[in-house]
């Protein structure tokens, strides 16, 4: 069974860079076909998706928020991690990082393996 944690700080403050790490247990994130992403839900809004780090390293990320996101991973560790910079107080939301077990750039509802969340507030 994967299970998955997010960790990082709950609190940013504007136009730092926001650092984020998912902690990957019960399966390795070299495994063929899986899809490592970081999705994020703003309060009273849905989900959105930023990006993901695929099984082989290669990294694909939302067009709207490219510019400042970077997604790494530490497979001596099993773990990936989101750098999201220069944030605002609309980067503010509840992070999740998750798992589709795919052979294609899965879509959100290819996610079958979530971490619980953790909030982020950007504030000063």
């Amino acid at each position: 069974q994967v299970q998955l944690q997010e960790s990082g700080p709950g609190l940013v403050k504007p136009s730092q860079t926001l650092t984020l790490t998912c902690i990957v247990s019960g399966g390795s994130i070299t495994t063929k076909d899986f899809y490592w992403s970081w999705i994020r839900q703003p309060p009273g809004k849905g989900l959105e998706w930023i990006g993901y780090i695929d099984y082989s390293g290669g990294t694909d990320y939302n067009p709207s928020l490219e510019s400042r996101t970077s997604i790494s991973r530490d497979s001596s560790k099993n773990r990936f991690t989101l750098q999201l910079s220069s944030v605002t107080p609309a980067d503010t939301a509840e992070y999740y990082c998750a798992l589709a077990r795919v052979g294609r750039s899965p879509t959100i509802s290819d996610y079958d393996y979530w971490g619980p969340g953790t909030q982020v507030t950007v504030s000063s």
